[in-house]
């Protein structure tokens, strides 16, 4: 890796400033050398980039993926073998990457592995923190066992259930596999057959001991959490973000802003669920019924959310939904009132300061890591065209050019 100086660009550095034109970006190895105007200077032999009619920012974050899955189709993929997962995980973590986000969380199905490999530069994708599988209680959200039914369902790579006393050796052996971060399903789901998403999951005690472990380790903990008691309920213990938030109440709110908790909603998910329907793909019923009751409760409580000041990440759910279109989230989040550039905001900042990566990455800034994305679009004048991926022109990651489409 030498240098490269990326000169005359717009330049939205993922702080909250408002644009900067003309800006100049000198990358020095892995990490960003210099920010500044048209007297910044590079050595001579430094290749050059010349963004005159583009916007650049900071690589985006995606807080909540499943590189292991992809679409609602919950019984095809119980029958792909493990071996073939991975490979389909390798196509849609490039496809990730390509689409601009450059850091992501697996919180579930992922494994170090995997994660190994990408780092030591055999695949390609986003920078990698997972959760390996999901803690849930038996007959949750990741217990995917039909009430009633003969058949039963043998645990997969994505979830383990424990519950009382078992819930402390549970976050041990995500932790010994490798987990970043410890993801429990505090209540039901949508895509789950025999739970509601409105109740709630694991005692407030069992949580507690959940989370002093993980704490203990050094892991943060992400929370499957839709129905307001079980949102709370993780609240209190300590999670540093709250997944879904459908039926985030107002005390809730005011808990998730005394206690500094970030709210990853993964607005697209629910989309993508009927979405997929329209398509023809083989979704179950109780799902489609599900997700039409969730998706008016799900905008306006992440509405509210924001109008007081709770802190939002983008996470997309990306699983549930095609890999690649992660960057649809921000018009979702611009929906519900966010400004393009709180938005952008959810998407890089906050996304950092949610996997504890603040120092190195989430704003373009002398010193951090230079994980960037330039684009041929104004982002705070159309927002949606940023879905596009070939609309992200070049993808920048570790100072290393992975996508170059000029």
């Amino acid at each position: 890796m030498g240098a490269l100086l990326i000169r005359d660009v717009t330049l939205i550095d993922g702080t909250g400033s408002p644009p900067r034109p003309g800006a100049r970006v000198l990358v020095d190895g892995a990490r960003i050398a210099a920010v500044g105007g048209a007297g910044l200077t590079a050595p001579l032999g430094t290749e050059e980039i010349d963004g005159h009619g583009y916007f650049l920012l900071p690589g985006f974050f995606d807080c909540h993926v499943h590189f292991m899955g992809e679409g609602p189709d919950l019984l095809g993929q119980l029958l792909k073998p493990p071996s073939y997962l991975v490979i389909s995980a390798l196509e849609r973590m490039r496809r990730t990457l390509e689409a601009g986000v450059t850091t992501a969380r697996d919180l579930g199905g992922t494994d170090r592995g995997i994660k190994m490999a990408r780092e030591e530069g055999r695949i390609a994708g986003p920078r990698l923190q997972v959760a390996v599988r999901i803690l849930s209680i038996t007959g949750g959200h990741g217990d995917l066992t039909f009430a009633g039914s003969a058949a039963t369902v043998e645990p997969h790579i994505m979830e383990e259930l424990v519950d009382g006393d078992g819930v402390l050796a549970g976050v041990r052996r995500v932790i010994r596999e490798g987990a970043d971060v410890v993801k429990v399903c505090t209540t039901g789901g949508v895509l789950s057959p025999g739970d509601d998403p409105r109740h709630a999951h694991f005692s407030p005690e069992e949580l507690l001991v959940i989370a002093q472990e993980a704490r203990r380790q050094g892991r943060r903990l992400a929370a499957h959490a839709q129905g307001s008691e079980g949102i709370k309920n993780a609240v209190r213990a300590g999670w540093t973000s709250i997944e879904h938030g459908i039926f985030l109440d107002q005390e809730g709110i005011d808990l998730m802003l005394e206690s500094g908790t970030f709210l990853v909603p993964t607005l697209v998910a629910p989309r993508a669920v009927l979405e997929a329907r329209d398509r023809g793909l083989p979704v179950p019923e109780w799902a489609i019924e599900k997700t039409k009751r969730v998706l008016e409760a799900h905008q306006e409580n992440i509405a509210r959310a924001h109008a007081a000041g709770v802190r939002i990440a983008l996470g997309t759910d990306s699983g549930v939904g095609p890999h690649g279109q992660n960057l649809r989230e921000l018009s979702l989040l611009q929906e519900i009132g966010m400004t393009p550039l709180e938005a952008i905001v959810a998407g890089t900042r906050h996304g950092a300061e949610v996997m504890g990566l603040q120092e190195d990455l989430g704003t373009v800034e002398t010193g951090k890591l230079a994980d960037m994305v330039l684009t041929d679009v104004d982002p705070l004048a159309n927002l949606s065209a940023l879905v596009d991926p070939d609309r992200i022109r070049v993808v920048i990651q570790d100072g290393r050019l992975m996508k170059d489409l000029r």
